[in-house]
């Protein structure tokens, strides 16, 4: 093994996709520097397996001082009263509320795959290893969301256990009012998966689920809401089915929390108490310029009757230039990286007409609106007007050179940065 090697491409690595590249993967971003700082900390190498104060290890006094303090953060931001922080990531908090819900399998409606639902919603995935039932929810294209007559027609016959609302391609808010009434009505519990919209909701440009009648929202903790990688679950149920998931978590799904994300996280859930208006205003607005930058390009762009979206993400159909696979391919040549993604007409997740875009990043290194008519201009160099890639390259590395500041978060100094390495003994 060679360690110089392991230094050269992670170091390549870093400076490709930070600094050189226009990243428009709608599930990643980027922590400011203090929280990047923060997550190199000595619980790294921690267990802490149960619950603050209630633990099956010995030395985690300031682990649980960092759980309940982050628990109570996203209680306070989310009007929840039971917050579990402990899930991995978005995926393992949705299998901990099934499970929670139907420890003995069942039936569950989710958004299909096509429409926009994640893996963990699909029959492919998660539910399949809990041995529960998916039943996908009707499809409007014209207004790119749920068919709620459908919905209450659907659950009605089904008698699901468990609703989820939420998707990984998601322009438009789901309708979580109406299909809560429907959750009543069949005496289903009402999931919204969060992960996507988590920063827009706390930055007020996105309906706070649980406010909108759901009893549940999972999410992930590092796409628009800008941490580490890691997992939630909130709500306000009661505490039999509380139980019921905490217990899907810890014992059934976790054992070692990776709690070293824990600070950086409570120090994200701070950035966006004070910058996250700013944030998610600033996000949208972009989403919505480089929508319409796409669609005066000639490409055609998903929901333009509706303008085009009301989150981070824009949709595109590109069947009439080689389809997803091919498209993404072209504009990574030219360092514009995006990803394939399945449109409601689509048959095939292998090969999907669309390409699915998210701002939440650039709009994080500082770009606005008139930023997203040029970065509009440079997909269309390349999937229009057929641009040699390398040559758009070099454009989108100039336009790339400007903006190295990561915005609305906090800044690291050499006191604290000398602070943790002191602490750890790097020094």
């Amino acid at each position: 093994m060679d360690l110089g090697k392991v230094m050269e491409v992670l170091f390549a690595h870093n400076r490709w996709r930070r600094y050189d590249t226009i990243n428009l993967i709608a599930s990643e971003n980027v922590m400011s520097p203090l929280a990047e700082v923060l997550y190199m900390n000595d619980i790294a190498g921690r267990y802490e397996e149960g619950l603050p104060h209630k633990r099956y290890y010995r030395g985690t006094r300031y682990i649980d001082e960092l759980e309940v303090m982050l628990t109570e953060a996203f209680s306070s931001m989310l009007g929840a009263r039971y917050v579990d922080v402990r899930p991995l990531s978005g995926t393992l908090a949705n299998l901990a509320v099934y499970h929670g819900v139907m420890p003995n399998g069942g039936t569950m409606l989710a958004v299909p795959t096509a429409c926009g639902g994640h893996i963990s919603h699909n029959p492919v995935g998660g539910p399949r290893l809990l041995k529960i039932r998916v039943v996908e929810l009707p499809w409007d294209n014209e207004a790119f969301n749920i068919d709620v007559d459908g919905a209450r027609k659907l659950a009605v016959a089904e008698r699901p256990s468990l609703i989820v609302l939420g998707a990984s391609l998601y322009l438009f808010p789901h309708p979580i009012r109406e299909v809560r009434d429907i959750a009543d009505e069949v005496g289903a519990i009402l999931l919204h998966d969060t992960a996507h919209v988590l920063g827009l909701v706390l930055g007020g440009r996105f309906p706070n689920p649980l406010s909108e009648g759901a009893h549940l929202l999972s999410s992930s903790t590092h796409k628009t809401f800008p941490g580490p990688q890691g997992g939630l679950i909130a709500g306000n149920v009661d505490e039999d089915l509380e139980k019921s998931i905490r217990q899907a978590v810890f014992p059934g799904l976790v054992s070692n929390y990776h709690a070293h994300r824990y600070a950086p996280t409570l120090v994200t859930a701070m950035e966006m108490e004070e910058f996250g208006k700013q944030y998610a205003d600033q996000t949208v607005r972009n989403a919505k310029r480089l929508g319409e930058a796409l669609h005066n390009e000639g490409l055609k762009v998903v929901a333009v009757d509706r303008g085009f979206t009301e989150t981070h993400q824009v949709a595109v159909d590109v069947s009439d230039r080689g389809g997803g696979e091919k498209a993404s391919a072209l504009l990574e040549e030219a360092n514009i990286i995006v990803n394939k993604n399945m449109l409601p007409w689509d048959k095939s997740a292998l090969r999907p007409s669309g390409i699915r875009i998210g701002v939440q990043e650039v709009t994080r290194w500082g770009m606005t609106e008139d930023d997203m008519e040029y970065v509009g201009r440079l997909v269309a160099d390349v999937l229009v007007r057929g641009e040699d890639p390398a040559a758009v390259r070099r454009k989108v590395a100039e336009f790339r050179s400007r903006f190295g500041e990561i915005r609305f978060g906090y800044k690291v100094d050499l006191e604290v940065l000398n602070r943790v390495l002191s602490s750890l003994r790097l020094l």
